[in-house]
């Protein structure tokens, strides 16, 4: 080896020594060996033939050579040999003493160079590693080598520091001594320590316990094919090195996982792997150096530990080294290879420097040539006063350039440099060992500037230009002086300016950052960057409204489409999980929506497990109704993608919970976008029909079970809406499985589908053309569905006899298990009847729905006997076909079909004694559409002209309910007639049944001319001689007036209903049957406490209302006392009232109702309340009719 060459060791002791001996060489340092054979040259070091085994001796960050060296006194000599003017360094005695294991003379030593400002690396180093002084338990050393080994345990006092923790002081003459807490929490450190060595060489033992046996070793070597198998050792360094590449290229999540299945080992620590274990390159060192060739067992020895030779693990050696008879010469060989190796690094750094060095001054010199004005340069103030002439540079002192970004930037900064400056000799003809760094420049053509033709020198032109004022110490001035000449160079700059731009940008603007944002988070080589962009991206806007939230999302889909699903799995859902639990809700529904709009892109097991349990924990413990709504439109799109079949019971248990959602938008949006997409998979899955629907429909049957104390009228409907939204999907299903789908075809004349031919539907998803594919496809498909149906029938067509077969029977058995008075299910299977009908088609409605609904009502007027089975007229179906059937289609034939039904179930119903309920709730569904009022009078008219009294009292009985919601005219043209025709009926029944009729129109009703013709029949009622013995007419009388009273208009009430109800209980007191006259009193009681809420003038109150109320007190002193109490306290307060009104307040008006709030009147009113005994039902009806 050359003499010239660069000394790996550093052995000079100071920089000012070295400029002192510009011309030493390591020669001078040579010691002469006597017969014994001398080591290779350039080597100071290297032992002489009969020295002893050596040791390796590693300090904390430099290598020392593992051989024995020279004696000082050797030295010495070979110093005086060499002349007056050589001296041995410090360093090799320094290292001479510690071979030889004079601890305390090196600390000595040490401590005079600190004391003189010369601090020695080696000494430092040794002196500062805590276990070149550590003692091993156990038995003392056996031999000599393992005495003075540097590497083998030192015996030293229990409270012995390292010289980092030394106080100088302490152990001084003249210095204070540290107090014994000092001394106490060193020695807690040593034990501290020592316990941490004794767990990792037990570690370190239990790993050597399990290693493979040398013979097995050896059978593997002798056969290449059978792979050895791992070492715990080699498994913990693996792993180790795993996690650090995850981690490093930001795959979090599978570092987490790759973490938690390893729990035994510690990641954060490489000493966890074992005891004295160097650490490896990283896994990309590794890949690349795989198919170089291996370096030797030395290349790999961390120089940060001590550890012997022997001591290496041999997973660390690939082939076994010769043996050779001379130990001495063996070791001498390693010496050399080590220091050539150690030379070869540093001629490569070098020559990379140089050949940085080389570009820069190369484009130094393109820009000068190119200036032909003053070129910009040395614009840096601060680096003025320190500024060298150009001609002082060399390869070793490179000139101050900043950062180059890989050389992609064109620093304007640049130390002027003159023309003729002659590159570096060692900069020829060297191979740059990083190409990559340079190789993305773009070529540019040469920018031109005018050159005077002046000759001033650099100095004075650099100093001149100071004088601009232009400032590039600050981070801005450091971005601005330097100009991006490539893509990566531009993307890095951005990735530094980006975060100080974003927060001095108002918030109303800052959606015009996204693009920027994204476009660099996309292209910036850095994933640490990227990450922090795309944290600013998400938090750009504190609570960012719809629009900023659309065009993050829309950045968001930009970016997945540009990177792929690797690094939208790594890089853009962690900052949604972030975010999940933000407290503005805003941000959380930007969480919401970008798992919905990503799901396309993300890989299809990360969409089906941990998008898909992130929106399902934001269903369950969100509480904004908007961010809920966003995630089951996110988990309708998720289904939309998912391909796990396993995953279908999931997605029912989410259908099932956004349902009961009390928000109505979430189950908007369940309806509009959910239902429809899982539908679409369990089609696929072909589980709609055998599964879903049929889960929904047990359930409906569940709540009917166990609802005979009080049906869940929510939950029912909960699952009909659903079911409601799954008949688009089965009807699709059915068109796509019939006999002629295959023979659907596109071209030809095919009919536009009618507008009315599908009911509206909620959403697109909805829509069975959208559903099929196109409406040109569902419109040939129709075709064929409906000449199928009418004349080759549904053989071999599975899909649509499910629903002949299955369905229909079911739903049927369902409704008929449904209670009649709830109008609420009553309307909701109505609804959904409608749709499946309308949906199916009118072929399909005649020939499937409608025969089975027949079969089960059986309505002929023959069967009138209760007795023959017909009770399934009393039960929601008959107004659930009626509704939801009958009326699906509008057609001439499709309204007499309904018209004969209604009339033959009123007649049925009325000729067979039977409750009347099923036939109230189809008039009262009906009559909410006005488009069936005349159709419902016909049918009324039909039963005011039927020869049954039976019949006509059911008619006159059913125009109660149609008057309500009739118009005026329809009212004065048909209901009246009609009324007073029955009125004069020969039987009285009838005409009792018109009274509740003709009190309603008087609640509704305006015109004044209805209004007399109401008033005077009722007049005829009460004051007709022939009405006067009609207990049951005056009964049901006082009982209208209790319930219109209130309502009706104010001259009606005054006129007539105060006073023929002081008439009827003046006469009740002289009714000498009891039973009437107790009924008479009860029901006038009602009807006086529900008109008390009425404001009453003075004159009406005196002569009607309080005489009326002290003779129905009279007969309520006999008949029942408790009421007698309450009337007496009315009539009390009313006399009260009325006293105190002054003589010309008399056109004013007196509320009883708000004579009852004062507190002394409640307070009596409820005492006497509180003391009635009469049954429940009536004290609920004392006060039912207030309104």
């Amino acid at each position: 080896m050359a003499a010239g060459n660069v000394n790996p060791f550093n052995l000079s002791d100071s920089e000012e020594e070295a400029e002192q001996r510009p011309n030493e060489t390591v020669d001078t340092e040579r010691s002469p060996s006597d017969g014994a054979p001398g080591p290779p040259p350039g080597n100071p070091f290297s032992p002489p033939a009969d020295a002893e085994p050596p040791a390796l001796l590693l300090s904390s960050n430099r290598t020392s050579p593992s051989v024995e060296g020279i004696s000082v006194s050797a030295a010495a000599t070979a110093a005086m040999a060499g002349g007056a003017e050589t001296r041995v360094s410090v360093d090799v005695i320094a290292a001479q003493l510690l071979r030889d294991q004079y601890i305390i003379t090196a600390l000595e030593f040490h401590t005079e160079l600190l004391e003189a400002g010369r601090e020695l690396p080696r000494l430092r180093d040794y002196f500062s590693n805590p276990g070149n002084f550590e003692r091993q338990s156990g038995t003392p050393p056996a031999s000599k080598d393992q005495v003075l080994g540097p590497g083998g345990p030192l015996n030293r006092a229990g409270s012995i520091s390292t010289l980092d923790s030394l106080d100088f002081a302490r152990y001084s003459d003249d210095g204070n001594r540290e107090s014994d807490e000092r001394v106490a929490v060193l020695e807690f450190e040593l034990r501290k320590a020592r316990e941490t060595i004794q767990a990792l060489r037990a570690n370190l033992t239990q790993a050597a316990e399990r290693e493979v046996p040398s013979q097995e070793r050896k059978n593997f070597k002798s056969s290449p094919e059978i792979q050895e198998p791992i070492r715990p050792l080699e498994k913990r360094a693996l792993n180790f090195l795993v996690n650090e590449y995850l981690l490093k290229n930001e795959y979090k999540l599978s570092a987490i996982t790759f973490s938690d299945e390893n729990d035994d080992q510690d990641f954060e620590l490489w000493d966890d792997v074992g005891l004295n274990i160097p650490k490896p390159p990283d896994l990309l060192q590794l890949y690349r150096n795989c198919g170089t060739a291996l370096p030797s067992p030395r290349e790999t020895v961390d120089v940060a530990v001590g550890v012997d030779l022997g001591e290496l693990p041999g997973n660390y050696i690939t082939q076994d080294p010769p043996k050779k008879p001379d130990l001495s010469q063996q070791q001498q060989t390693e010496v050399v290879q080590e220091l050539e190796y150690q030379i070869s690094l540093l001629n490569s750094e070098k020559q990379s420097l140089a050949e940085q060095i080389k570009k820069l001054q190369s484009e130094i010199q393109t820009l000068k040539r190119s200036v032909s004005s003053p070129p910009p340069a040395s614009l840096d103030l601060g680096s003025q006063a320190t500024s060298t002439p150009p001609a002082a540079t060399s390869v070793t002192d490179p000139l101050p350039v900043p950062p180059t970004d890989n050389g992609q930037y064109l620093d304007i900064r640049g130390v002027s440099e003159p023309e003729n400056n002659p590159e570096p000799p060692s900069a020829q003809n060297t191979p740059h060992p990083h190409p990559q760094s340079h190789g993305k420049l773009k070529s540019r053509p040469p920018v031109k500037f005018d050159q005077p033709n002046r000759k001033l020198s650099p100095a004075f032109q650099e100093a001149l230009l100071s004088f601009c004022r232009m400032s590039s110490d600050s981070r801005l001035g450091a971005e601005v002086s330097r100009i991006a000449d490539s893509e990566e160079s531009v993307m890095l700059m951005l990735g530094r300016c980006l975060p100080h731009i974003v927060p001095n940008v108002l918030l109303a603007k800052r959606e015009e950052l996204i693009p920027l944002i994204l476009c660099t988070a996309c292209l910036h080589p850095e994933p640490k960057e990227r990450d922090q962009l795309l944290h600013i991206l998400f938090n750009l806007i504190k609570r960012p409204d719809d629009e900023q939230r659309q065009m993050i999302l829309t950045g968001c889909v930009a970016f997945a489409r540009h990177v792929g699903p690797t690094r939208v799995e790594a890089e853009l859902l962690p900052q949604c999980w972030e975010q999940i639990n933000h407290k503005y809700p805003e941000r959380r529904l930007l969480v919401a929506e970008s798992c919905g709009a990503l799901a396309p892109y993300l890989p299809k097991e990360i969409r089906s497990s941990l998008v898909l349990s992130m929106l399902q924990q934001m269903l369950t413990e969100d509480k904004a109704d908007m961010v809920r709504e966003a995630v089951v439109k996110s988990l309708g799109i998720i289904m939309g993608y998912i391909d796990d079949p396993d995953k279908y019971s999931q997605g029912f248990e989410l259908m099932l919970l956004s349902l009961g959602d009390p928000s109505e938008r979430v189950v908007s949006a369940i309806h509009q976008v959910f239902i429809p997409a899982f539908a679409a998979w369990t089609t696929e899955l072909g589980t709609l029909h055998s599964a879903l629907i049929p889960s929904l429909l047990a359930r409906i049957e569940k709540l009917l079970t166990h609802g005979e104390h009080g049906l869940d009228e929510h939950k029912l409907h909960m699952f009909l809406s659903a079911l409601q939204s799954l008949i688009p999907p089965l009807f699709a299903v059915v068109l796509q499985n019939a006999p002629f789908t295959s023979r659907a075809k596109l071209h030809g004349d095919i009919p536009p589908i009618e507008v009315t031919r599908f009911p509206r539907p909620a959403s697109p998803l909805q829509d069975v053309a959208t559903i099929i594919g196109s409406r040109e496809m569902l419109s040939a498909l129709l075709l064929l569905y409906d000449y199928q149906l009418e004349h080759e029938g549904t053989t071999g067509w599975d899909s649509l006899l499910w629903v002949v077969n299955q369905l229909l029977p079911q739903l049927i058995e369902i409704v008929g298990r449904i209670n009649v008075s709830s109008s609420t299910c009553v309307h909701e299977f109505s609804r959904f009847f409608w749709r499946l009908c309308r949906t199916f088609g009118k072929i399909f409605t005649n020939t499937k729905v409608k025969p089975q609904f027949q079969e089960i009502l059986r309505l002929s007027e023959e069967n009138v006997d209760a007795t023959t089975g017909n009770g399934i007229l009393t039960k929601a179906t008959v107004p659930i076909y009626a509704t939801g059937v009958l009326t699906c289609y509008n057609q001439e034939e499709d309204r007499k079909l309904l018209v004969g039904f209604l009339e033959d179930v009123m007649t049925t119903l009325s000729l067979s004694h039977a409750p009347l309920d099923s036939l109230k709730a189809s008039f009262v569904e009906l009559g909410a559409n006005p488009v069936y009022h005349e159709m419902l009078l016909t049918v009324l008219w039909y039963g005011v002209v039927h020869t049954s009294a039976l019949v006509r009292c059911t008619a006159a009985r059913m125009f109660e309910l149609l008057v309500k919601g009739v118009n005026e005219t329809l009212v004065a043209q048909r209901v009246v007639p009609a009324l007073i025709t029955l009125s004069s009926d020969p039987e009285i029944s009838v005409r009792i049944s018109t009274i509740p009729a003709f009190g309603t129109i008087m609640e509704t009703v305006t015109q004044k001319e209805l209004l007399e013709r109401v008033k005077m029949q009722l007049a005829s009622f009460l004051e007709d001689p022939q009405y006067q013995d009609q207990h049951s007419l005056h009964m049901e009388i006082i009982r209208t007036f209790g319930r219109v009273g209130p309502n009706a208009e104010p001259r009606f009430r005054d006129e007539f209903v105060l006073p023929h109800l002081h008439k009827l209980a003046l006469a009740n007191n002289s009714q000498t049957v009891e039973s009437k006259r107790i009924d008479i009193a009860t029901q006038l009681f009602e009807a006086y406490s529900a008109l008390s809420c009425c404001f009453i003038s003075e004159e009406l109150m005196v002569n009607h209302f309080l005489p009326g109320l002290r003779c129905l007190r009279a007969d309520m002193e006999q008949l029942s006392p408790e009421h007698e109490v309450i009337l007496s306290s009315m009539i009390k307060e009313c006399e009260i009232k009325v006293e105190n009104r002054g003589i010309g307040d008399a056109q004013g008006s007196v509320s009883i109702a708000s004579s009852l709030v004062g507190e002394d009147a409640k307070t009596k009113f409820l005492s006497k309340m509180g003391q009635l005994t009469t049954s429940g039902a009536m004290l609920a009806n004392v006060f039912q009719r207030k309104k």
